[in-house]
């Protein structure tokens, strides 16, 4: 018998070695590990189409929710609830809408637009008649059809919700045949926040939101609840979202203590329905 070659007797037992732990690495199935972190915990950019009366609320809330979610970045985009329900409709990269009418949202709603389960009333505002802070004209919503008032700024009721708003309160109130040549008509209701604060109309119909954000001018009326639609600002989350569970988890942040606390200060009530 001829004697066994030690060497390879080794080369063939290494390679059936290898070629089993081969086998087994293939084969094995990998097993996540179970997160306990939040589903913002991944790194995601965020953009929010908001209504333009909650700028300085949806600012004060970013650092907020930073302090929390450091690897999620907030991108805001302001204007009337119109204007972003068409650049939505247009195929515009949104993760989240929030609306100051329900109008806008049904409307992507029933082109099949917002992800399923996402949508709720999350706020509720109240529409005012402001004039500029030293002003001693108008002391009620009958006193915009004296001659002295000369400029009523408004929102543009086609695509801004609080225009739309105070076009029924005006109507209610009979009088907006009377004024309506007045009307000073603005893209957003901040515009014409800002018309009444610079002096440039004598008066103007916004959200409470708005009238307190500025020392410039003062309510001097508020409009009864059953003289306009209720005032509901709602969210959903896009079904193009492609950060949906960041998104989601906003949302939430947006229902919470933290948020609810700046909503309220800013003179909005928080529903989270």
């Amino acid at each position: 018998m001829l004697p066994i070659n030690n060497k390879r007797i080794f080369a063939f037992l290494s390679w059936v070695c290898l070629s089993l732990l081969l086998v087994v690495g293939c084969n094995q199935t990998t097993i996540p590990k179970s997160s306990t972190t939040s589903p913002a915990s991944q790194s995601a950019t965020l953009t929010i189409s908001a209504a333009a009366s909650l700028k300085d609320a949806m600012e004060e809330i970013k650092p907020l929710y930073a302090n929390q979610n450091s690897n999620v970045k907030l991108t805001y985009n302001f204007g009337s609830s119109g204007a972003l329900q068409q650049q939505i409709e247009q195929g515009a990269g949104v993760d989240i809408f929030i609306s100051a009418a329900t109008k806008q949202v049904d409307a992507l709603q029933k082109k099949g637009l917002l992800l399923d389960g996402t949508r709720k009333d999350l706020l509720k505002n109240q529409v005012v008649l402001i004039t500029p802070q030293n002003s001693t004209v108008v002391a009620d919503f009958k006193d915009l059809t004296k001659p002295s008032v000369k400029k009523i700024a408004l929102g543009e009721p086609k695509s801004v919700p609080a225009g739309q708003y105070a076009q029924q309160v005006l109507t209610s109130s009979k009088i907006f045949d009377q004024i309506k040549s007045k009307a000073v008509y603005a893209k957003d209701v901040r515009q014409a926040l800002n018309y009444v604060e610079s002096g440039n109309a004598d008066a103007g119909i916004v959200y409470l939101s708005d009238a307190k954000s500025t020392p410039k001018v003062k309510i001097v009326a508020t409009a009864p609840e059953n003289t306009h639609s209720p005032v509901v600002y709602p969210i959903a989350v896009l079904k193009n979202s492609k950060n949906v569970d960041a998104a989601k988890d906003f949302v939430q942040f947006l229902s919470g203590n933290q948020a609810k606390t700046v909503f309220e200060k800013q003179g909005f009530t928080v529903t989270g329905s």
